[in-house]
């Protein structure tokens, strides 16, 4: 739980400081720890490759749907 928060947060930064991420939960993700050399008790939580987005990055405009468009009284 408090990783998943954790990660919230710093994607928060990253994007208030111009830089773009992607978090990705490959699984499994045993071949992480295996590439990095790291023991056995030690688990990853996710991938997050940050860099600077390209000049013509664009950002689709989404627009968020109305309850009654996705709610159903029964």
């Amino acid at each position: 739980e408090s990783v998943g928060i954790a990660v919230g947060m710093l994607l928060t930064a990253l994007h208030l400081s111009g830089l773009a991420a992607l978090v990705h939960t490959p699984s499994p993700m045993r071949f992480l720890s295996q590439a990095l050399h790291r023991p056995e008790n030690e688990k990853a939580f996710a991938v997050i490759p940050i860099g600077y987005p390209a000049e013509d990055c664009e950002v689709p405009d989404l627009v968020r749907k109305s309850l009654d468009q996705v709610m159903t009284e029964v």
